[in-house]
């Protein structure tokens, strides 16, 4: 092929469920020039991700393209033999999801797993590539495993291992979820460095207009869903009904935090993540915790959750002592608190479907008899803004976004005091996350819901927290006006 030939090319591309005709994309047309940055745009639902997988020959196993083309590299993508198929993704494709550290072997360290896929497998190649994406090539992070990293670190050293094959394109769903401001600017610069400098065709799905801004050639925005979902307005919807939560007295905390110690890693790479940290979290309120990449702010949550050990301090629920493992709580206390990760598809079950997934919780926590289910359920599928035959689904048939609803929806399911949100916006268009922080600030008011949200955008955590966390080398809880005065 000629290099003034467009590297791929999507034309009138449509594709639907088989089940029922669902719409997941309707009529997208796309052009990829080598050298040249692309993004698509669009509402939580429009296609983006399923126009991207089509790029590399991916249509979900429940869809089928019912018209249109696409042609990569002088391929016919949807009609090449699957060996045929695997050897162009090997050799010229780089696609990396929305969640892209289930794309990490947990039992590799970071330099192996650069390296497994590299051209040049040497030791000052990897620290290179970690250089390049913006991670520290003094901390030995090529020796630890994926588990001891952030969301955000996993996610750089997943376009690390990317960008060691050398592909001709870059494929990249929504690249900056869970980075900060200044490494959201320093990805874009990085992308137009591999764009314009090295000839990468680079096409990109984003729900951050700056960062598209900064570095997109091309813009393709997709219309709305075209399914139910769309059709439900703007405003959140109303919230289920739930049993009444035991408010604090006076406005004690329902979870007191102290001198909170965290470890990540082990033997050499082991390191502090957090260091005697105190923290209130009170019923009805939302404490944001916010700080660059890597400062702790996942397992914090993780270990309020938890999921991740607690290596010194004290966790207290109710007045009463709180386990630093979930191993060693009780079951009242594990409902009590939900966690909603940063990345729904690794945590919700492929094999089961969205209905499944939500009556889980129902028999586990509640023991919610079985002719009340169905009901519960469709009442959390309308409080998290998604139709109720979603039941139906499974999530590779939903978009990230959607994803991360359902995500929220099952946490709610449980019924719990504390929900903890980790990034549960950055995947979000700005009227779905709009809906979202809308939904929190109802539960907070209407059942006493404390909120503990991870986030990076920092004017959405102004316009909603009653307190920040910053983390960072001294961790401090302030008010959020005194974080707004402080800026």
């Amino acid at each position: 092929m000629s290099n003034t030939d467009p590297a791929a090319r999507a034309t009138g591309l449509s594709i639907a469920l088989t089940a029922d005709g669902t719409p997941l994309l309707d009529n997208a047309s796309l052009t990829l020039h080598r050298g040249r940055i692309h993004a698509i745009t669009g509402p939580s639902g429009a296609g983006k991700t399923t126009l991207l997988r089509a790029l590399i020959g991916a249509v979900p196993a429940a869809a089928a393209v019912t018209a249109g083309t696409v042609t990569v590299l002088g391929h016919d993508v949807l009609a090449l033999a699957p060996e045929q198929l695997r050897r162009l993704r090997r050799k010229h494709l780089a696609y990396l999801g929305q969640d892209p550290a289930s794309g990490l072997n947990p039992r590799m360290k970071v330099g192996r797993l650069i390296s497994e896929t590299a051209t040049d497998k040497s030791s000052a190649a990897v620290l290179d590539l970690l250089a390049k994406v913006r991670l520290p090539t003094d901390q030995h992070l090529e020796r630890r495993r994926p588990a001891a990293l952030s969301g955000g670190q996993q996610r750089r050293v997943a376009l690390a291992r990317a960008l060691a094959r050398h592909p001709e394109i870059l494929l990249l769903d929504e690249p900056t979820a869970g980075l900060d401001a200044t490494l959201r600017d320093e990805i874009a610069g990085l992308l137009r460095d591999l764009a314009h400098h090295h000839g990468l065709a680079i096409v990109l799905s984003s729900h951050d207009p700056e960062f598209v801004a900064r570095c997109a050639d091309d813009t393709v925005t997709l219309g709305p869903a075209t399914t139910r979902e769309a059709s439900q307005g703007g405003s959140a919807p109303s919230t289920p009904s739930a049993a009444a939560v035991p408010h604090a007295r006076n406005g004690d905390a329902v979870l007191t935090v102290r001198s909170l110690d965290a470890y990540v890693g082990s033997g050499s790479t082991r390191r502090q993540a957090l260091a005697g940290l105190d923290l209130d979290v009170r019923p009805g309120a939302l404490t944001a915790v916010v700080g660059p990449s890597g400062c702790g702010k996942t397992t914090l949550v993780r270990t309020l959750a938890g999921l991740h050990p607690a290596g010194g301090g004290t966790l207290t629920l109710h007045g009463s002592p709180l386990a630093g493992t979930h191993r060693r709580r009780t079951r009242d206390q594990l409902r009590r608190i939900q966690l909603v990760p940063q990345n729904p598809l690794g945590a919700l079950n492929p094999a089961r479907t969205v209905g499944a997934t939500l009556v889980r919780p129902l028999k586990l926590h509640l023991a919610l008899p079985a002719d009340r289910r169905e009901t519960r359920v469709a009442e959390l599928l309308t409080a998290v803004g998604l139709p109720e035959d979603f039941v139906s689904r499974y999530p590779h048939e939903l978009s990230g976004g959607q994803r991360q609803r359902v995500s929220i929806a099952r946490a709610l399911a449980a019924e719990p005091d504390i929900l903890l949100c980790d990034e549960v916006t950055s995947a979000l268009d700005v009227d779905t996350a709009s809906d979202v922080m809308a939904l929190l600030r109802d539960l907070r008011t209407s059942r006493g819901l404390a909120v503990v949200l991870v986030s990076h955008d920092l004017p959405l955590v102004l316009r909603h927290a009653d307190e920040v966390l910053t983390l960072g080398e001294e961790d401090t809880a302030v008010s959020a006006e005194h974080q707004a005065a402080a800026i």
